[in-house]
């Protein structure tokens, strides 16, 4: 009997044994799985004792400094608050323009340049391990934006105008007052708890694909992972819009829209005496003002018995100002800050003497990597030249891939500072053309002006259609069985003349919008795609269809009378 009690015995504790193996094996799975880890590990930020966090993302570079004295990294204040600040490397500066203001800061020095004039800043700009910091104080003051520095970790929070911050509490536990929440270095139970929220402590809950977990961030910077369940939903918060001044209007030339017209000056003016009433037009932008050097001097031509007689007759005067069509002195005097100011402080003491209303700015021949530094001289033009109260536009071609001729054009950023912005709609078929063609067909010019309007964002409130007072003659003749072609430019008179002279009977060609003729002389065929009131009345319609701002043409003189009437009567269609 023993043997078999014995043996009983045996399968018994066998069983036992199975059973708690299976008891261990089941509490080890729920451990594992359902009872959370209550190690602490400390949050670090990589390394950086001065982080800088914006929508719940750590940027690669540090702050330094603190409250007044915090400095931002001048590639974060670029890339997330202003991306036309611009830094000047040769000179050491930093260069911030808006709407009003021209400001410049540079390395090491507390007196900085607002619209050229000092003021004192009570932190400088300096460059640390390669890094260039901008002091924050100036920078607060001109844009929508909250730096929410934590004096426990240092850490930093940008909130920008516009963002949208989700804010949640951690949940309370009435009869528990002393339980806390953890706050996960990832998104499970086993994994180092970053912080205890206390309850009812808010926290920024940031976008995350896990359905069960939160990515939430404490106002010290810290940012880790709390269950949904543990969260409940709390504010929303839109940082708002910064109090600004009322932007500059430009002056409206009398009434209605513009009719501008250019006055190309070469050595010495027209006599106004001899002007034929023009009814309409009520800007006259004249070739005054030229760039001479690359040091930034200027040459003035200037006339004030031509603003007199402006005057005289109700019509504002723009002075145009061009870089003499010279790449070479356009990349020197563009290149830097001081030679910039050096071409604006000379347009603005000039845009006094001749009591002007506006400057126009007439840029040519520009080589492509020049592009940037056209639009930073624009934007610290303008507003200096709002500061006297005058318009600035600025002439361009239409767009094409010609670098010199168009592809330096940053439209899109031009129009920002601009009040408005010309279409030199013509040469269609340039000068030296190999093939005979309309200086401006009517199809070319409004595909040009609405591709900017689509593509370049141009509002057409500050658009105006430049259209040409002249034609040309081309001359097509064959030599050594191949058509060679010649052209050469002519007035509006020049044209009615032939056409007398000769007896031809223009023809309207519908693809081209315009009257053509062509005669042969001397064995050569002449070809002329006609300017006349036709041709005229067809692209001022396109001014009221697409309510531009107006018009401009090149150039005064090229015209015939009768034109300006009908410019006249057509804008006011």
């Amino acid at each position: 009997m023993r043997p078999r009690k014995s043996k009983k015995m045996r399968i018994f504790l066998l069983l036992l044994v199975v059973i708690a193996a299976i008891l261990g094996a089941g509490f080890g799975f729920y451990w594992a799985k359902f009872v959370p880890t209550n190690k602490h590990e400390e949050p670090t930020f990589a390394g950086l004792e001065k982080p800088i966090f914006y929508q719940g993302k750590m940027l690669e570079k540090p702050a330094t400094g603190k409250a007044e004295s915090l400095k931002l990294p001048f590639e974060t204040v670029k890339e997330l608050i202003d991306p036309s600040i611009h830094q000047e490397a040769a000179s050491e500066s930093v260069i911030i323009t808006t709407q009003d203001k021209v400001i410049r800061m540079r390395t090491s020095q507390l007196t900085a340049m607002l619209n050229e004039k000092p003021f004192t800043l009570k932190f400088p700009l300096v460059k640390t391990d390669g890094t260039l910091y901008l002091p924050m104080e100036p920078i607060k003051s001109l844009y929508s934006i909250e730096l929410r520095e934590s004096p426990q970790t240092g850490a930093v929070i940008l909130v920008k105008e516009g963002d949208v911050l989700q804010w949640s509490k951690a949940i309370a536990y009435p009869d528990k007052p002393s339980k806390t929440i953890a706050m996960r270095k990832a998104p499970a139970i086993k994994s180092p708890i970053y912080a205890d929220l206390q309850q009812g402590e808010a926290v920024m809950v940031w976008p995350d694909d896990n359905p069960e977990w939160s990515l939430v961030q404490q106002t010290n910077g810290y940012m880790g992972y709390v269950r949904k369940e543990h969260l409940q939903a709390d504010r929303q918060e839109t940082l708002p819009k910064l109090g600004q001044q009322p932007g500059f209007v430009p002056a409206k030339p009398i009434t209605g829209k513009i009719n501008l017209s250019w006055e190309q000056v070469f050595n010495k003016n027209p006599d106004t005496t001899k002007f034929p009433p023009m009814p309409g037009l009520n800007v006259v932008s004249p070739t005054w003002f030229s760039l001479e050097d690359g040091k930034g001097n200027l040459k003035n031509i200037g006339d004030p018995v031509y603003v007199k007689w402006a005057q005289s007759q109700n019509i504002h005067v723009w002075g145009l100002f061009s870089n003499d069509f010279d790449p070479k002195k356009t990349t020197e005097a563009l290149a830097t800050y001081d030679t910039r100011m050096k071409m604006i402080k000379q347009l603005l003491s000039y845009a006094q003497l001749y009591s002007l209303q506006g400057i126009n700015i007439d840029f040519e021949n520009v080589n492509l990597s020049d592009k940037e530094e056209l639009v930073q001289f624009v934007r610290e033009m303008v507003p200096l030249m709002h500061e006297q109260g005058l318009i600035v536009s600025m002439d361009v071609t239409p767009k094409s891939t010609n670098e010199n001729w168009s592809m330096f054009y940053d439209r899109k950023a031009l129009i920002e500072s601009l009040d408005y912005m010309m279409l030199m709609a013509y040469d269609e078929f340039w000068a030296a053309s190999p093939n005979s063609g309309s200086v401006a067909s009517l199809p070319w010019v409004e595909k040009s002006l609405t591709r900017m309007m689509s593509e370049d964002k141009i509002p057409a409130s500050k658009l105006i259609l430049g259209v040409p007072f002249y034609t040309r003659i081309w001359t097509e003749e064959q030599v050594n069985g191949k058509t060679k072609v010649s052209s050469k430019s002519v007035f509006m008179e020049a044209q009615e003349r032939i056409i007398r002279e000769k007896n031809l009977t223009p023809k309207f060609l519908p693809e081209a919008g315009q009257n053509y003729v062509e005669y042969t002389e001397a064995g050569k065929l002449n070809r002329i795609w006609m300017e006349d009131e036709v041709s005229m009345k067809a692209r001022v319609e396109l001014v009221n269809k697409y309510d531009l701002a107006g018009i401009a043409s090149w150039r005064r003189g090229y015209e015939l009378p009768p034109i300006w009437s009908l410019i006249n009567n057509t804008l006011k269609d």
